[in-house]
């Protein structure tokens, strides 16, 4: 079924904007469909049994439904191009539907819970019958069929929120058969467990709604960069003859898409400038057609064949890599004067030692003007890991 829909709706489709615009409407379509046509068969189950956890399986429904044309709106609003009042595009409003589909998620748990709450301290029978098994059954088919569905239109694409609702459906399936299972304990027992059934439905669309919210909120507030995704952009870069070195990446995720990137690329400063310009402009189209990212290069031009400068910058990587051996330099330059000499470079510290960074400088100078004649004075740059991981 997943190969025959995405044949028909997505694979004739141009470029990569348009497929994913297209795998994103199939999954809301779908996804309201299914989930409508779940909602009703469990709501009038829901009713003739009096069941108050199987009616609180439906409103999930109805919430996951909801949360598809949200979805759906999503990736139509985030089609659209940049302009003048958002030169970065549009791209970041599909992770703010995911935001609004978390926030649907929680307010629809929350009202469950406190109905299960009431049914807890009230209890009342459940009518057993085989529609009742038939419905709940099928959801749990239909469910696991859209878990899978969503989970591979989500890794085709890349797509935070599509994974999510993929998590989501699998979710559906553990709660819809623990609904199940009290009206089966019920009937066999005699065990009035509804309430309590409908309670655990209840936190669990209150759980998987405070991690949906995570997932869309971390990208919006600026996480960790992709590791697979930085890489191949230093994959790409690093694999050109005249680059020596690289550092200070810097990722913004302006949406599935629209990503943009800075960093800094050493080259010798014997070559001629032009020729090193013309390379950093053919890598930063190459790394925009193979890997859609903006790139933006800064040329360091860095000193080759100065023995005094590989000696000194060996001797500061030593003394630093004593307090800690991640620590790293890059950016190196010595500048003699009269009566001393700076140490010019960047250091790059792990976050646990950035405050720690005055210390660091302290102990490094120390060990640099122990017993010799010559006075040194380091101006450091304190760059995170982060960046140049």
């Amino acid at each position: 079924m997943t190969k025959l829909l995405l044949k028909l709706f997505v694979n004739k489709k141009p470029d990569d904007r348009a497929k994913r615009s297209a795998v994103g409407r199939l999954s809301g379509i779908v996804g309201i469909l299914a989930n409508l046509l779940l909602f009703a068969g469990k709501l009038f189950v829901g009713i003739l049994s009096g069941s108050v956890s199987i009616t609180a399986d439906a409103m999930n429904n109805l919430s996951d439904a909801t949360a598809s044309i949200v979805t759906l709106v999503g990736f139509k609003l985030s089609e659209k191009p940049a302009d003048e009042d958002h030169p970065y595009g549009h791209a970041r409003i599909e992770y703010l539907s995911g935001l609004a589909v978390a926030g649907l998620i929680l307010v629809i748990g929350f009202e469950l819970a406190k109905g299960s709450f009431d049914k807890i301290l009230h209890p009342q029978s459940v009518e057993f019958s085989w529609a009742l098994v038939t419905v709940l059954v099928g959801s749990i088919l239909v469910k696991l069929w859209l878990s899978l569905f969503n989970s591979r239109l989500g890794n085709m694409i890349n797509s935070p929120t599509l994974q999510a609702t993929a998590s989501d459906s699998r979710n559906d399936c553990i709660s819809t058969f623990a609904v199940l299972l009290a009206a089966v304990l019920e009937r066999l027992f005699g065990w009035k467990l509804d309430g309590w059934f409908g309670m655990g439905v209840a936190i669990f669309i209150l759980w998987s709604g405070v991690g949906l919210a995570r997932q869309t909120i971390s990208p919006l507030l600026g996480e960790k960069p992709n590791h697979e995704l930085r890489h191949k952009i230093i994959g790409c870069v690093s694999a050109h003859p005249l680059v020596l070195g690289h550092h200070d990446l810097m990722l913004h995720d302006y949406g599935p898409g629209q990503r943009f990137a800075t960093m800094h690329v050493e080259m010798d400063k014997n070559e001629d400038p032009m020729v090193c310009h013309d390379v950093i402009d053919d890598l930063e189209r190459q790394c925009f057609q193979e890997h859609n990212v903006h790139l933006v290069i800064h040329y360091d031009p860095v000193v080759t064949g100065d023995e005094a400068l590989a000696e000194m910058r060996e001797r500061v990587e030593a003394i630093l890599k004593q307090e800690n051996d991640v620590i790293s330099i890059h950016d190196f330059r010595m500048v003699q004067g009269g009566g001393h000499t700076n140490l010019i470079f960047d250091a790059v510290l792990p976050f646990e030692l950035i405050p720690k960074r005055k210390e660091i400088q302290r102990k490094l100078n120390a060990a640099l003007n122990a017993g010799g004649n010559t006075v040194y004075y380091t101006v450091i740059t304190f760059d995170p890991t982060s960046f140049n991981g």
